[in-house]
């Protein structure tokens, strides 16, 4: 995440924001990628229009200009010193529009936070410089969700939270920010997927069968409910991944696997030991519907592959939203069937993994190896 912030701030600055943005050696390839208007190439270089004496960056939309007219930048101080101004549409000494996009919607989501249950969209848009209909389709871009959902799935977050801290269900409902008992009744369920005061129990009838065995990379730890895989955990100590699980589910049955459940944790270790084969297990994924939708995409990487944060944030429709993709990612409890391990910085080097960037490279190596065989 923080190479993305990097690379939005060399941009402002007038530099080359990545490798891949900046590999443009001739004037032929940089004219190509501003008649396609590349917004690969933005940050790479920028160009100048002798006729309107304005400078501009390659996605500009502005009418294509003659080429005889055209000369190349290779940074905004380059293009003001040889007499351009900035072009008003494009506005290249600013962000790049994903940028500006990105930043209107982090405050419009400060707005939301305060204020979730109101919902005056009208003026979030006014306050964030958009119209209605303009700053909703933003919305929907960067962060993939509604600003209803988006607002629906952080007091979701915030019940969690004061369902677990708070010494009564109705503490916790004014602190989740509910005006009322009949609004918050109306959709606790909904967004806790059971009645609050088993939420707050810590899902007392949520039974879990799990086991620990050993692999090549260490401990692992699989726990499941009735309904499919819910914790695939690595460790060093058994005793620190069992006390992880029953932080997960703290009132819940947790119970230790019987041997035809050792045959599941089995079928994970031969996952991870050799990942071309698959894993054909029901997976029990719990979390926001933001999350799930980046533990599908994840899922949908093949063995020997990778993503970046911002790859993944396309693919669901939410550009921009590479913060969150990482921040969900921390968030999968299920190692390995929910691949996380393979999402890597934009440059493509390792980045962080919450059991260990030893084990994260481990798995990457092996996944790249199609022969290796399956443990028996």
């Amino acid at each position: 995440m923080d190479t993305e912030i990097i690379e939005v701030t060399r941009e402002r600055q007038g530099k080359p924001a990545s490798r891949a943005q900046s590999a443009v050696p001739t004037d032929v390839e940089r004219w190509t990628a501003v008649v396609k208007r590349d917004p690969r190439a933005d940050g790479g270089f920028w160009y100048s229009v002798k006729t309107t004496r304005v400078f501009c960056r390659p996605s500009c939309a502005a009418r294509l200009p003659r080429r005889e007219n055209v000369r190349f930048h290779d940074s905004i101080a380059a293009a003001e010193a040889a007499g351009f101004r900035p072009c008003r549409r494009c506005r290249p000494a600013e962000g790049s529009l994903a940028s500006r996009h990105a930043a209107a919607v982090a405050r419009a989501c400060r707005l939301l936070e305060a204020d979730d249950e109101a919902l005056d969209l009208d003026a979030i848009a006014a306050a964030v410089s958009m119209s209605r209909f303009h700053f909703q389709r933003v919305f929907r871009k960067v962060t993939g969700l509604s600003p209803k959902a988006w607002a629906s799935e952080h007091r979701a977050g915030r019940l969690r939270e004061a369902l677990q801290v708070e010494p009564t269900v109705t503490g916790a409902l004014y602190a989740a920010g509910f005006n009322s008992s009949s609004r918050f009744y109306e959709s606790a369920g909904r967004m806790l997927g059971m009645k609050p005061r088993a939420f707050r129990s810590g899902a007392p009838d949520t039974t879990l069968r799990f086991a620990i065995d050993a692999c090549s990379l260490g401990l692992l730890l699989v726990a499941a409910t009735d309904k499919g895989v819910c914790a695939i955990l690595f460790g060093d100590a058994r005793d620190m991944l069992e006390a992880d699980l029953r932080r997960r589910f703290p009132r819940a049955d947790i119970r230790q696997g019987d041997r035809d459940f050792n045959r599941v944790v089995r079928a994970v270790i031969r996952f991870v030991e050799a990942p071309g084969q698959g894993l054909e297990l029901p997976l029990d994924l719990q979390g926001t519907a933001f999350q799930r939708r980046v533990w599908t995409a994840l899922r949908d990487i093949r063995a020997g592959s990778t993503a970046s944060y911002a790859e993944i944030g396309a693919r669901i429709g939410a550009p921009g939203s590479a913060r969150a993709v990482a921040q969900a990612c921390a968030a999968n409890a299920v190692a390995v069937a929910v691949p996380c391990h393979r999402v890597v910085r934009a440059d493509g080097s390792l980045s962080g993994y919450r059991w260990g960037s030893e084990r994260k490279r481990a798995l990457l190596d092996r996944e790249s190896k199609p022969r290796a065989r399956p443990v028996a």
